[in-house]
Protein backbone atom coordinates (compact mmCIF):
# COMPACT_ATOMS: atom_id res chain seq x y z
CA UNK A 1 0.00 0.00 0.00
CA UNK A 2 2.25 2.91 -1.22
CA UNK A 3 1.00 6.69 -0.82
CA UNK A 4 0.81 8.56 -3.77
CA UNK A 5 3.61 11.09 -5.20
CA UNK A 6 3.18 14.52 -7.12
CA UNK A 7 6.21 15.91 -7.97
CA UNK A 8 6.71 19.80 -9.18
CA UNK A 9 6.93 20.31 -12.82
CA UNK A 10 9.74 23.02 -13.90
CA UNK A 11 8.06 25.84 -15.62
CA UNK A 12 8.51 25.93 -19.77
CA UNK A 13 9.35 22.13 -19.16
CA UNK A 14 6.60 19.46 -20.14
CA UNK A 15 6.80 16.67 -17.31
CA UNK A 16 4.60 14.33 -19.30
CA UNK A 17 3.80 13.72 -23.32
CA UNK A 18 -0.25 13.54 -23.59
CA UNK A 19 -1.25 10.11 -24.22
CA UNK A 20 -3.29 8.38 -26.28
CA UNK A 21 -6.11 7.43 -24.56
CA UNK A 22 -7.87 8.87 -21.68
CA UNK A 23 -5.60 9.24 -19.00
CA UNK A 24 -8.13 7.83 -16.27
CA UNK A 25 -8.19 4.44 -18.83
CA UNK A 26 -4.37 4.02 -17.35
CA UNK A 27 -4.98 5.15 -13.82
CA UNK A 28 -7.93 2.29 -13.41
CA UNK A 29 -5.68 -0.02 -15.35
CA UNK A 30 -2.72 0.01 -13.03
CA UNK A 31 -4.73 0.67 -9.98
CA UNK A 32 -6.68 -2.43 -10.15
CA UNK A 33 -3.31 -4.54 -10.10
CA UNK A 34 -2.09 -2.76 -7.14
CA UNK A 35 -5.87 -2.94 -5.66
CA UNK A 36 -5.73 -6.76 -6.06
CA UNK A 37 -1.80 -6.74 -4.63
CA UNK A 38 -3.26 -5.05 -1.14
CA UNK A 39 -6.16 -6.92 -0.58
CA UNK A 40 -3.68 -9.94 -0.62
CA UNK A 41 -1.62 -8.85 1.77
CA UNK A 42 -4.40 -9.40 4.63
CA UNK A 43 -6.89 -11.78 2.99
CA UNK A 44 -5.60 -14.76 3.78
CA UNK A 45 -5.39 -13.80 7.44
CA UNK A 46 -8.72 -15.18 8.61
CA UNK A 47 -8.54 -18.44 6.38
CA UNK A 48 -5.73 -19.91 8.07
CA UNK A 49 -7.82 -22.16 10.35
CA UNK A 50 -9.04 -23.38 7.65
CA UNK A 51 -6.20 -23.64 5.43
CA UNK A 52 -4.34 -25.32 8.46
CA UNK A 53 -7.26 -28.18 8.35
CA UNK A 54 -6.64 -28.63 4.65
CA UNK A 55 -3.09 -29.04 4.43
CA UNK A 56 -3.16 -31.35 7.53
CA UNK A 57 -0.93 -28.85 9.42
CA UNK A 58 -0.82 -27.03 12.64
CA UNK A 59 -1.86 -23.44 13.11
CA UNK A 60 1.67 -22.08 14.03
CA UNK A 61 2.89 -23.67 10.50
CA UNK A 62 0.54 -22.30 8.30
CA UNK A 63 1.12 -18.46 9.73
CA UNK A 64 4.37 -18.97 7.27
CA UNK A 65 1.82 -18.69 4.52
CA UNK A 66 1.39 -14.93 5.77
CA UNK A 67 5.32 -14.05 6.41
CA UNK A 68 6.82 -15.86 3.52
CA UNK A 69 4.46 -13.30 1.58
CA UNK A 70 5.55 -10.16 3.24
CA UNK A 71 9.27 -11.06 3.68
CA UNK A 72 9.62 -11.11 -0.46
CA UNK A 73 7.72 -8.63 -0.56
CA UNK A 74 9.64 -6.61 1.83
CA UNK A 75 12.95 -7.79 -0.49
CA UNK A 76 11.65 -6.44 -3.95
CA UNK A 77 9.76 -2.77 -2.94
CA UNK A 78 13.27 -1.37 -1.98
CA UNK A 79 14.53 -2.87 -5.71
CA UNK A 80 11.61 -2.04 -7.76
CA UNK A 81 12.68 1.21 -9.18
CA UNK A 82 15.79 -0.21 -10.05
CA UNK A 83 14.47 -2.86 -11.63
CA UNK A 84 12.09 -0.82 -13.80
CA UNK A 85 14.62 0.80 -15.21
CA UNK A 86 16.72 -2.52 -16.54
CA UNK A 87 13.59 -4.06 -17.68
CA UNK A 88 11.27 -0.72 -18.35
CA UNK A 89 8.79 -0.12 -16.59
CA UNK A 90 6.03 -1.27 -18.47
CA UNK A 91 7.65 -4.71 -19.12
CA UNK A 92 8.53 -5.13 -15.55
CA UNK A 93 4.92 -4.25 -14.41
CA UNK A 94 3.28 -6.54 -17.03
CA UNK A 95 6.33 -9.18 -15.62
CA UNK A 96 5.28 -8.69 -11.83
CA UNK A 97 1.19 -9.26 -12.49
CA UNK A 98 1.82 -12.36 -14.47
CA UNK A 99 3.62 -13.38 -11.52
CA UNK A 100 1.41 -12.58 -8.90
CA UNK A 101 -1.46 -14.09 -11.07
CA UNK A 102 0.09 -17.35 -12.02
CA UNK A 103 1.34 -17.99 -8.37
CA UNK A 104 -1.90 -17.22 -7.25
CA UNK A 105 -3.26 -20.40 -8.93
CA UNK A 106 -0.50 -22.22 -7.86
CA UNK A 107 -1.52 -21.12 -3.91
CA UNK A 108 -5.24 -22.15 -4.62
CA UNK A 109 -4.13 -25.35 -5.97
CA UNK A 110 -1.28 -26.55 -3.61
CA UNK A 111 -1.76 -29.89 -2.25
CA UNK A 112 0.99 -29.34 0.53
CA UNK A 113 2.29 -26.70 2.65
CA UNK A 114 6.08 -26.42 1.46
CA UNK A 115 4.63 -26.20 -2.70
CA UNK A 116 1.74 -23.13 -0.98
CA UNK A 117 4.83 -21.32 0.48
CA UNK A 118 7.14 -21.68 -2.49
CA UNK A 119 4.34 -19.87 -4.19
CA UNK A 120 3.74 -17.54 -1.66
CA UNK A 121 7.28 -16.43 -1.85
CA UNK A 122 7.09 -16.03 -5.81
CA UNK A 123 3.75 -14.07 -5.03
CA UNK A 124 5.12 -12.02 -2.77
CA UNK A 125 8.15 -10.93 -5.31
CA UNK A 126 5.36 -10.52 -7.83
CA UNK A 127 3.22 -8.00 -5.90
CA UNK A 128 6.20 -5.87 -4.20
CA UNK A 129 6.90 -4.05 -7.85
CA UNK A 130 3.20 -3.22 -8.17
CA UNK A 131 2.60 -0.29 -5.93
CA UNK A 132 5.79 2.00 -6.34
CA UNK A 133 5.68 1.35 -10.56
CA UNK A 134 2.41 2.24 -10.56
CA UNK A 135 3.23 5.87 -8.80
CA UNK A 136 5.70 6.05 -11.75
CA UNK A 137 3.17 5.30 -14.17
CA UNK A 138 0.59 7.57 -12.93
CA UNK A 139 3.01 10.81 -12.85
CA UNK A 140 3.59 10.03 -16.50
CA UNK A 141 0.61 9.96 -17.42
CA UNK A 142 -1.39 12.88 -16.31
CA UNK A 143 -0.28 16.69 -16.37
CA UNK A 144 0.90 18.15 -13.09
CA UNK A 145 -2.91 20.24 -12.58
CA UNK A 146 -4.63 16.52 -12.84
CA UNK A 147 -2.55 14.60 -10.71
CA UNK A 148 -4.39 15.45 -7.59
CA UNK A 149 -7.45 13.73 -8.67
CA UNK A 150 -6.06 10.80 -10.18
CA UNK A 151 -4.22 10.31 -6.47
CA UNK A 152 -7.08 10.49 -4.88
CA UNK A 153 -8.33 7.45 -6.97
CA UNK A 154 -5.30 5.93 -5.80
CA UNK A 155 -5.77 6.80 -2.33
CA UNK A 156 -8.87 5.19 -2.31
CA UNK A 157 -7.40 1.75 -3.41
CA UNK A 158 -4.61 1.62 -1.04
CA UNK A 159 -6.80 2.19 1.98
CA UNK A 160 -9.55 0.30 1.09
CA UNK A 161 -7.78 -3.20 0.01
CA UNK A 162 -6.29 -3.99 3.42
CA UNK A 163 -9.50 -3.19 5.05
CA UNK A 164 -11.92 -5.12 3.29
CA UNK A 165 -9.15 -8.19 2.48
CA UNK A 166 -10.03 -9.76 6.19
CA UNK A 167 -14.29 -9.37 5.48
CA UNK A 168 -13.79 -10.59 2.05
CA UNK A 169 -11.74 -13.81 2.91
CA UNK A 170 -13.94 -14.85 6.20
CA UNK A 171 -17.14 -14.86 3.61
CA UNK A 172 -15.40 -16.87 0.72
CA UNK A 173 -13.81 -18.97 3.38
CA UNK A 174 -17.60 -19.29 4.82
CA UNK A 175 -19.39 -19.59 2.03
CA UNK A 176 -17.32 -21.52 -0.54
CA UNK A 177 -13.37 -22.76 0.31
CA UNK A 178 -10.37 -21.26 1.30
CA UNK A 179 -8.92 -21.98 -2.02
CA UNK A 180 -10.79 -19.21 -3.73
CA UNK A 181 -8.87 -16.61 -1.48
CA UNK A 182 -6.28 -17.15 -3.95
CA UNK A 183 -8.05 -18.46 -7.48
CA UNK A 184 -10.49 -15.19 -7.57
CA UNK A 185 -6.78 -13.34 -8.21
CA UNK A 186 -6.62 -14.72 -12.04
CA UNK A 187 -9.53 -12.99 -13.68
CA UNK A 188 -8.17 -9.70 -12.15
CA UNK A 189 -4.99 -10.77 -13.26
CA UNK A 190 -5.45 -11.57 -16.20
CA UNK A 191 -7.67 -8.74 -17.29
CA UNK A 192 -4.85 -6.23 -15.61
CA UNK A 193 -2.58 -8.00 -18.35
CA UNK A 194 -4.69 -7.69 -20.95
CA UNK A 195 -5.36 -3.77 -19.99
CA UNK A 196 -1.45 -2.66 -19.28
CA UNK A 197 -0.32 -4.30 -22.41
CA UNK A 198 -2.86 -2.50 -24.48
CA UNK A 199 -2.80 1.27 -22.43
CA UNK A 200 0.48 1.15 -20.37
CA UNK A 201 3.82 2.50 -22.12
CA UNK A 202 6.81 3.83 -21.74
CA UNK A 203 7.47 7.23 -22.09
CA UNK A 204 10.41 8.76 -23.78
CA UNK A 205 11.68 10.80 -20.95
CA UNK A 206 11.78 7.36 -18.67
CA UNK A 207 13.59 6.04 -22.06
CA UNK A 208 16.32 8.00 -22.12
CA UNK A 209 16.54 7.25 -18.56
CA UNK A 210 16.51 3.65 -18.48
CA UNK A 211 20.02 4.50 -20.69
CA UNK A 212 21.62 5.38 -17.02
CA UNK A 213 21.33 1.91 -15.54
CA UNK A 214 24.02 1.01 -18.37
CA UNK A 215 27.96 2.37 -18.64
CA UNK A 216 29.23 3.61 -21.70
CA UNK A 217 30.92 0.85 -22.52
CA UNK A 218 26.64 -0.77 -22.75
CA UNK A 219 27.19 -3.14 -19.60
CA UNK A 220 24.53 -3.61 -17.18
CA UNK A 221 25.40 -1.68 -13.93
CA UNK A 222 24.45 -4.02 -10.99
CA UNK A 223 24.92 -3.16 -7.53
CA UNK A 224 25.68 -6.81 -6.11
CA UNK A 225 26.59 -5.82 -2.92
CA UNK A 226 23.55 -2.99 -2.04
CA UNK A 227 20.91 -6.01 -3.29
CA UNK A 228 22.37 -8.58 -1.20
CA UNK A 229 22.81 -6.55 1.91
CA UNK A 230 19.04 -4.92 1.23
CA UNK A 231 17.41 -8.20 0.14
CA UNK A 232 19.29 -10.22 3.27
CA UNK A 233 18.54 -7.20 5.63
CA UNK A 234 15.01 -6.26 4.65
CA UNK A 235 13.93 -10.20 4.34
CA UNK A 236 15.27 -11.08 8.42
CA UNK A 237 13.43 -8.00 9.45
CA UNK A 238 10.44 -9.06 8.27
CA UNK A 239 10.65 -12.29 10.27
CA UNK A 240 11.86 -10.53 13.13
CA UNK A 241 8.68 -8.50 13.07
CA UNK A 242 6.23 -10.98 11.89
CA UNK A 243 7.58 -13.59 13.78
CA UNK A 244 8.92 -12.23 17.07
CA UNK A 245 5.56 -12.14 19.55
CA UNK A 246 4.58 -16.06 18.08
CA UNK A 247 8.49 -16.85 19.37
CA UNK A 248 8.98 -15.24 22.11
CA UNK A 249 11.51 -12.25 20.75
CA UNK A 250 15.09 -12.26 22.35
CA UNK A 251 13.87 -15.39 24.43
CA UNK A 252 14.40 -17.58 21.01
CA UNK A 253 17.94 -18.00 19.65
CA UNK A 254 16.17 -17.59 16.36
CA UNK A 255 14.80 -14.33 16.35
CA UNK A 256 17.69 -12.85 18.36
CA UNK A 257 20.23 -13.75 15.25
CA UNK A 258 17.37 -12.54 12.39
CA UNK A 259 18.12 -8.96 14.88
CA UNK A 260 21.91 -9.50 14.61
CA UNK A 261 21.79 -9.53 10.38
CA UNK A 262 18.87 -7.19 10.07
CA UNK A 263 21.11 -4.28 12.02
CA UNK A 264 23.93 -5.18 10.40
CA UNK A 265 22.89 -5.62 7.26
CA UNK A 266 20.56 -2.72 7.07
CA UNK A 267 23.19 -0.10 8.65
CA UNK A 268 25.82 -1.50 6.62
CA UNK A 269 23.43 -1.18 3.42
CA UNK A 270 23.05 2.45 4.30
CA UNK A 271 26.76 3.67 4.73
CA UNK A 272 27.49 1.72 1.03
CA UNK A 273 24.36 2.86 -0.75
CA UNK A 274 25.73 6.46 0.02
CA UNK A 275 28.91 6.07 -1.84
CA UNK A 276 28.08 4.18 -4.95
CA UNK A 277 27.44 6.17 -8.12
CA UNK A 278 23.47 4.12 -9.34
CA UNK A 279 22.56 2.82 -5.76
CA UNK A 280 19.69 0.28 -5.33
CA UNK A 281 18.27 2.75 -2.74
CA UNK A 282 19.29 6.41 -3.32
CA UNK A 283 19.38 7.51 0.39
CA UNK A 284 20.57 10.47 -0.56
CA UNK A 285 17.49 11.85 -1.58
CA UNK A 286 17.32 11.92 2.39
CA UNK A 287 19.27 15.32 2.44
CA UNK A 288 16.05 16.77 0.98
CA UNK A 289 14.42 18.05 3.95
CA UNK A 290 10.74 18.23 2.47
CA UNK A 291 11.46 14.42 1.00
CA UNK A 292 12.82 13.26 4.85
CA UNK A 293 9.90 15.11 6.74
CA UNK A 294 7.06 13.51 4.34
CA UNK A 295 8.94 9.76 4.48
CA UNK A 296 8.19 9.86 8.43
CA UNK A 297 4.44 10.37 7.99
CA UNK A 298 4.81 7.53 5.33
CA UNK A 299 5.77 5.50 8.38
CA UNK A 300 3.78 6.82 10.99
CA UNK A 301 0.15 6.61 7.70
CA UNK A 302 1.55 2.80 7.48
CA UNK A 303 2.24 2.29 11.22
CA UNK A 304 -1.58 3.68 12.01
CA UNK A 305 -3.42 2.31 9.61
CA UNK A 306 -2.13 -1.13 9.32
CA UNK A 307 -2.33 -1.71 13.53
CA UNK A 308 -5.63 -0.37 13.33
CA UNK A 309 -7.02 -2.52 10.77
CA UNK A 310 -5.38 -5.37 12.41
CA UNK A 311 -7.04 -4.54 16.02
CA UNK A 312 -10.57 -3.35 15.35
CA UNK A 313 -11.73 -6.62 14.34
CA UNK A 314 -10.19 -8.26 16.71
CA UNK A 315 -11.43 -6.55 18.88
CA UNK A 316 -14.84 -6.69 18.07
CA UNK A 317 -14.59 -10.75 17.50
CA UNK A 318 -12.62 -11.95 20.07
CA UNK A 319 -14.53 -9.47 23.14
CA UNK A 320 -18.01 -8.40 21.49
CA UNK A 321 -18.73 -12.15 19.50
CA UNK A 322 -19.02 -10.18 16.14
CA UNK A 323 -18.74 -12.34 13.04
CA UNK A 324 -15.83 -11.45 10.94
CA UNK A 325 -18.03 -10.21 7.86
CA UNK A 326 -19.94 -8.10 10.60
CA UNK A 327 -16.20 -6.79 12.38
CA UNK A 328 -15.03 -6.01 8.54
CA UNK A 329 -18.57 -3.77 7.72
CA UNK A 330 -16.92 -1.44 11.03
CA UNK A 331 -14.57 -0.60 8.32
CA UNK A 332 -16.61 0.27 5.99
CA UNK A 333 -17.86 3.87 7.11
CA UNK A 334 -13.92 4.81 7.06
CA UNK A 335 -13.32 3.62 3.35
CA UNK A 336 -17.00 5.45 2.36
CA UNK A 337 -15.15 8.95 3.65
CA UNK A 338 -12.17 8.57 2.20
CA UNK A 339 -13.98 7.26 -0.94
CA UNK A 340 -16.29 10.78 -0.84
CA UNK A 341 -13.99 13.61 0.26
CA UNK A 342 -10.25 12.51 -0.92
CA UNK A 343 -11.57 13.93 -4.56
CA UNK A 344 -11.97 17.26 -2.03
CA UNK A 345 -9.18 17.16 -1.00
CA UNK A 346 -7.44 16.60 -4.15
CA UNK A 347 -9.11 19.84 -5.51
CA UNK A 348 -8.72 22.17 -2.34
CA UNK A 349 -4.80 21.71 -3.36
CA UNK A 350 -4.84 21.76 -7.25
CA UNK A 351 -7.29 24.84 -6.85
CA UNK A 352 -4.51 26.07 -4.64
CA UNK A 353 -7.64 27.04 -1.46
CA UNK A 354 -5.50 25.47 1.41
CA UNK A 355 -1.61 25.01 1.39
CA UNK A 356 -0.38 21.00 1.41
CA UNK A 357 1.29 22.17 4.41
CA UNK A 358 -1.57 23.19 6.32
CA UNK A 359 -4.47 20.39 5.22
CA UNK A 360 -1.80 17.82 5.92
CA UNK A 361 -1.22 19.18 9.41
CA UNK A 362 -5.07 19.24 9.70
CA UNK A 363 -5.31 15.83 8.34
CA UNK A 364 -2.63 13.86 10.80
CA UNK A 365 -4.21 15.92 13.99
CA UNK A 366 -7.56 14.53 13.30
CA UNK A 367 -6.00 11.33 12.61
CA UNK A 368 -4.30 11.54 15.98
CA UNK A 369 -7.58 12.36 17.64
CA UNK A 370 -9.60 9.51 16.33
CA UNK A 371 -6.81 7.32 18.03
CA UNK A 372 -7.42 8.63 21.33
CA UNK A 373 -10.89 8.66 21.08
CA UNK A 374 -10.96 4.45 20.30
CA UNK A 375 -8.96 4.46 23.63
CA UNK A 376 -11.97 5.29 25.43
CA UNK A 377 -14.22 2.80 24.48
CA UNK A 378 -15.70 -0.26 27.45
CA UNK A 379 -17.34 -3.42 26.77
CA UNK A 380 -20.49 -1.63 26.38
CA UNK A 381 -19.78 -0.09 23.28
CA UNK A 382 -22.00 -0.61 20.41
CA UNK A 383 -21.58 -0.68 16.70
CA UNK A 384 -22.46 2.71 15.78
CA UNK A 385 -19.64 4.46 17.89
CA UNK A 386 -17.04 1.79 16.31
CA UNK A 387 -17.87 2.64 13.25
CA UNK A 388 -18.15 6.46 13.68
CA UNK A 389 -14.91 6.63 15.17
CA UNK A 390 -13.39 4.84 11.97
CA UNK A 391 -15.26 7.44 9.92
CA UNK A 392 -13.43 10.40 12.08
CA UNK A 393 -10.19 7.76 10.97
CA UNK A 394 -10.91 8.24 7.59
CA UNK A 395 -11.53 12.03 7.98
CA UNK A 396 -8.05 12.38 8.38
CA UNK A 397 -6.57 9.88 5.68
CA UNK A 398 -9.20 11.18 2.86
CA UNK A 399 -7.03 14.73 3.22
CA UNK A 400 -3.75 12.80 4.22
CA UNK A 401 -2.66 11.72 1.09
CA UNK A 402 -2.72 14.29 -1.66
CA UNK A 403 -1.35 17.08 0.13
CA UNK A 404 1.73 14.74 1.12
CA UNK A 405 2.67 13.55 -2.01
CA UNK A 406 2.90 17.28 -3.42
CA UNK A 407 5.08 18.27 0.15
CA UNK A 408 6.96 14.54 -0.91
CA UNK A 409 8.20 16.07 -4.46
CA UNK A 410 7.90 19.82 -3.81
CA UNK A 411 11.69 20.27 -3.94
CA UNK A 412 12.49 16.95 -5.87
CA UNK A 413 13.78 17.18 -9.83
CA UNK A 414 11.36 15.11 -12.30
CA UNK A 415 14.27 12.76 -12.80
CA UNK A 416 14.30 11.69 -9.08
CA UNK A 417 10.88 10.01 -9.50
CA UNK A 418 11.71 6.64 -10.03
CA UNK A 419 14.02 6.06 -6.69
CA UNK A 420 11.66 8.24 -4.59
CA UNK A 421 8.72 5.91 -5.03
CA UNK A 422 11.00 3.54 -4.36
CA UNK A 423 11.80 5.42 -0.41
CA UNK A 424 8.10 6.27 -0.01
CA UNK A 425 7.07 2.82 -0.67
CA UNK A 426 9.88 1.23 1.56
CA UNK A 427 9.01 3.68 4.78
CA UNK A 428 5.37 3.23 4.24
CA UNK A 429 6.05 -0.91 3.90
CA UNK A 430 7.79 -0.89 7.23
CA UNK A 431 5.72 1.43 8.99
CA UNK A 432 2.71 -1.27 8.75
CA UNK A 433 5.04 -4.02 9.52
CA UNK A 434 6.26 -2.30 12.47
CA UNK A 435 2.96 -1.58 13.55
CA UNK A 436 1.30 -4.58 13.34
CA UNK A 437 4.02 -5.85 15.23
CA UNK A 438 3.42 -3.78 17.71
CA UNK A 439 0.22 -4.02 18.59
CA UNK A 440 0.82 -7.74 18.69
CA UNK A 441 3.55 -7.53 21.39
CA UNK A 442 2.28 -4.55 23.27
CA UNK A 443 -1.62 -5.89 23.48
CA UNK A 444 -0.11 -9.43 25.13
CA UNK A 445 2.18 -7.40 27.73
CA UNK A 446 -0.39 -4.94 28.57
CA UNK A 447 -3.10 -7.67 29.11
CA UNK A 448 -0.80 -9.05 31.56
CA UNK A 449 -0.10 -6.23 33.41
CA UNK A 450 -3.68 -5.14 34.00
CA UNK A 451 -4.60 -8.44 34.67
CA UNK A 452 -1.68 -8.33 37.18
CA UNK A 453 -2.53 -4.95 38.66
CA UNK A 454 -6.48 -6.36 38.38
CA UNK A 455 -5.49 -9.43 40.67
CA UNK A 456 -3.86 -7.31 43.32
CA UNK A 457 -6.64 -4.67 44.05
CA UNK A 458 -9.53 -7.49 43.85
CA UNK A 459 -8.18 -11.03 45.74
CA UNK A 460 -10.04 -13.93 45.42
CA UNK A 461 -10.89 -13.29 49.18
CA UNK A 462 -12.51 -9.84 48.58
CA UNK A 463 -15.94 -10.12 51.05
CA UNK A 464 -17.17 -8.36 47.64
CA UNK A 465 -15.93 -10.83 44.91
CA UNK A 466 -16.71 -13.75 47.31
CA UNK A 467 -20.41 -12.20 47.78
CA UNK A 468 -20.91 -12.06 44.12
CA UNK A 469 -19.67 -15.50 43.22
CA UNK A 470 -21.84 -17.07 45.67
CA UNK A 471 -24.99 -15.51 44.25
CA UNK A 472 -24.13 -16.99 41.16
CA UNK A 473 -23.34 -20.51 41.97
CA UNK A 474 -27.09 -19.94 44.15
CA UNK A 475 -28.74 -19.38 40.77
CA UNK A 476 -26.90 -21.63 38.65
CA UNK A 477 -27.53 -24.30 41.26
CA UNK A 478 -30.99 -23.76 41.33
CA UNK A 479 -31.51 -24.50 37.57
CA UNK A 480 -30.07 -27.85 37.85
CA UNK A 481 -25.82 -27.42 37.95
CA UNK A 482 -24.42 -29.54 41.20
CA UNK A 483 -23.01 -27.67 43.44
CA UNK A 484 -19.31 -28.40 42.93
CA UNK A 485 -20.41 -27.50 39.19
CA UNK A 486 -22.29 -24.23 40.17
CA UNK A 487 -18.85 -22.99 42.25
CA UNK A 488 -16.54 -23.57 39.41
CA UNK A 489 -19.18 -21.92 37.00
CA UNK A 490 -19.24 -18.88 39.06
CA UNK A 491 -15.77 -19.04 38.78
CA UNK A 492 -15.33 -19.15 35.46
CA UNK A 493 -17.53 -16.54 34.57
CA UNK A 494 -16.03 -13.88 36.73
CA UNK A 495 -12.47 -14.41 35.41
CA UNK A 496 -13.51 -14.24 31.71
CA UNK A 497 -15.07 -10.75 32.76
CA UNK A 498 -11.64 -10.05 34.11
CA UNK A 499 -9.99 -11.38 30.72
CA UNK A 500 -12.46 -9.43 28.69
CA UNK A 501 -12.22 -6.42 30.91
CA UNK A 502 -7.59 -6.64 30.70
CA UNK A 503 -7.87 -7.34 27.18
CA UNK A 504 -9.77 -4.63 25.94
CA UNK A 505 -7.47 -2.18 28.65
CA UNK A 506 -4.64 -3.53 26.80
CA UNK A 507 -6.34 -2.74 23.16
CA UNK A 508 -7.15 1.00 24.21
CA UNK A 509 -3.64 1.53 25.66
CA UNK A 510 -2.41 0.53 22.06
CA UNK A 511 -4.97 3.23 20.34
CA UNK A 512 -3.65 5.30 22.96
CA UNK A 513 0.11 5.50 22.04
CA UNK A 514 -0.73 5.35 18.45
CA UNK A 515 -2.82 8.17 18.87
CA UNK A 516 0.17 10.13 20.68
CA UNK A 517 2.48 8.95 18.83
CA UNK A 518 0.53 10.79 15.89
CA UNK A 519 -0.34 13.98 17.35
CA UNK A 520 3.14 14.33 18.52
CA UNK A 521 4.12 13.77 15.19
CA UNK A 522 2.33 16.95 13.81
CA UNK A 523 4.15 19.91 14.24
CA UNK A 524 7.13 17.73 11.87
CA UNK A 525 4.65 19.14 8.68
CA UNK A 526 5.19 22.60 10.01
CA UNK A 527 8.91 22.39 9.59
CA UNK A 528 8.76 21.72 5.99
CA UNK A 529 10.11 24.44 3.60
CA UNK A 530 7.75 26.53 2.09
CA UNK A 531 7.49 26.24 -1.65
CA UNK A 532 5.17 27.36 -4.68
CA UNK A 533 2.14 25.00 -5.82
CA UNK A 534 3.03 24.15 -9.38
CA UNK A 535 6.74 25.84 -9.34
CA UNK A 536 9.70 24.66 -10.37
CA UNK A 537 11.36 22.17 -7.94
CA UNK A 538 13.52 24.63 -5.54
CA UNK A 539 17.06 23.92 -3.58
CA UNK A 540 17.14 20.51 -2.32
CA UNK A 541 18.71 21.61 1.07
Amino acid sequence: MAAPAIPASPPGRPSVNKPAINPWVIALTVTLATFMELLDTSIANVSLPYIAGGLGRSYDEVTWILTTYLVANAVVLPMSAWLSRVLGRKNYYLACVALFTITSLFCGLAPSLGIMLLARVLQGIGGGGLAPVEQAILVDTFPPHKRASAFALYTVAIVTAPAIGPVLGGWITDNYNWRWVFLINIPIGILSMFLTSRFVHDTPAFQEERKTVRGPDGKLRVDGVGIALIGLGSAALEILLDRGQIDDWFGSTFISWMFVIAICCLVTAVFWELNQKDPVIDFRLLQTRNFAIANVFYFIFGFGLFASTTMIPQILQSLYGYRAIDAGLVLGPGAFVITLLAPVGAQLVQRRIVHPRILLFGAVLVVGISFLHYSHFNLDTDYNHYAWARALQGLGYAFFFVPLSVITYSQLKPNQNNKASSLTNFFRNWGGSFGIAFITTAAERRRDFHQSTVGANLPPSSPGLQQQVQQMADYLQAHGFSHADALSGAYARFYNQLDAQTHLLAFMDCFYVIGIVTLVAAPLVLATRYFKIGGGAPAAH
